[in-house]
């Protein structure tokens, strides 16, 4: 539940997973008052207004939601883009075996070999990987590709024409291996990156070397029992000669916080193991001490705002991953490659500090087992980067579902 006095409109529409607008609306028909702002008139509301509407949507939970599925025979991945491996322990989880990884960062190679011995990983620039061994030996490629612009050139954009990017070696490896599905990730902002063309030319080129792409859609994190408001574009392919229908894993009701992660309960049997972390620099303590669990800048007294923020004072938006203490009852805003940067603080509820590697781990649904290999700042960096595993769990199943479907219809012709 909330615990400061009032929150704007934008800070009550995400506590409340509503758009702005339709606050607005609500407001207009007297469903949920907004109180106003006497100089401004902007709205505002009270914290018992917002913890009212909240407790109905936690109280008397009832999980109706499974999305385990068995597969029927061993199913096999091949990732690219794997980073720390936060995908390929999803999908380990969910059953699927891991044939081989390619990853280009050396530490986070290190870490994938620490962990698991056993796994092929395949160190280097993926430009210089073929591979067409694995055709008829896996089920799934995946890869978190970079969002990179493509150079247009004619109506339609064709493979040959998203040379030189990222998405062009995944989408290359997919025709190389042709298996029966493909599944890339990204940030949601894919959607918007150079006003859709982007997403436009990467569906049209998975189009040209034969698949369907399911429409696309979004993932919330927080829906897939990981206690984090990140979200993830998936893009799933399948092979056009394929009439099986792929679902997206069903979201859960249960929301997990910051305490599910970090203390002993339903996420984890224990509490976090102490571990390394970075430090603000004193000026930054001294600000991020005056800020309350589950407040940010606006909480600070109006000169240090603006000593603060500098010119992002006098900006629009709310800002409100700055200067930002994450409370113990709500799940963390994303994490960043980065603990310790402005605009993006992370600062623990009790302490005046960022969350710790092991912390860090915890809400991105790491095992504690897990080793990073490298400095403080290269593990930092290998988790803010990754799927978390709990959400590739997820995801692993959906697909785990489809393989059953279509292999089971190979055996079982209508």
């Amino acid at each position: 539940m909330v615990i400061k006095d009032c929150y704007s409109l934008s800070e009550a529409a995400e506590i409340l997973g509503k758009s702005k607008e339709t606050l607005r609306r609500w407001d207009k028909e007297g469903k949920f008052p907004a109180l106003r702002e006497p100089i401004s008139e902007y709205r505002i509301y009270k914290k018992e207004d917002i913890n009212n509407l909240l407790k109905p949507l936690f109280d008397n939970i009832i999980e109706e939601v499974d999305n385990f599925e068995k597969p029927l025979k061993e199913y096999k991945v091949l990732e690219l883009f794997a980073g720390a491996g936060g995908l390929a322990i999803g999908l380990e989880k969910a059953g699927i075996k891991c044939a081989a990884l390619n990853e280009i960062d050396k530490w986070a190679c290190q870490t994938l070999r620490e962990n698991r011995p056993n796994w092929n990983v395949l160190e280097g620039d993926i430009k210089t990987f073929n591979f067409e061994k694995y055709k008829g030996e896996v089920d799934i490629v995946t890869g978190g590709f970079p969002c990179q612009a493509f150079s247009y050139a004619g109506k339609r954009l064709g493979l040959e024409d998203a040379r030189g990017t990222l998405f062009y070696e995944f989408a290359r490896t997919v025709k190389e291996v042709n298996p029966p599905i493909c599944i890339g990730e990204n940030v949601k902002g894919l959607r918007s990156h150079e006003k859709g063309e982007t997403l436009k030319g990467m569906l049209s080129i998975l189009d040209e070397i034969g698949y369907n792409v399911v429409p696309v859609q979004v993932l919330k994190a927080i829906n897939y029992k990981v206690p984090q408001k990140r979200e993830r574009l998936i893009l799933v392919g399948i092979r056009k000669d394929i009439d099986i229908k792929y679902e997206y894993p069903k979201p859960y009701q249960a929301i997990y916080n910051l305490s599910d992660a970090l203390k002993k309960g339903v996420l984890y049997d224990s509490n976090v193991p102490k571990s390394e972390g970075s430090k603000y620099p004193q000026h930054k303590k001294e600000v991020l001490d005056l800020i309350p669990p589950k407040g940010y800048w606006r909480d600070l007294p109006i000169d240090i705002q603006k000593e603060y923020m500098g010119k992002s004072f006098y900006l629009g938006g709310g800002k409100t991953g700055m200067a930002r203490r994450i409370g113990w009852d709500e799940p963390s805003l994303t994490l960043t490659c980065s603990p310790a940067q402005k605009q993006t603080e992370r600062c623990h509820p009790d302490e005046t500090r960022p969350f710790t590697v092991r912390e860090y781990a915890r809400i991105q649904t790491f095992p504690d087992e897990w080793k990073f290999m490298g400095s403080v700042s290269q593990q930092y960096k290998q988790i803010g980067n990754a799927v978390p595993c709990n959400l590739g769990k997820e995801i692993g199943y959906s697909i785990v579902k489809f393989l059953n479907d279509y292999y089971s219809s190979l055996s079982n012709p209508k």
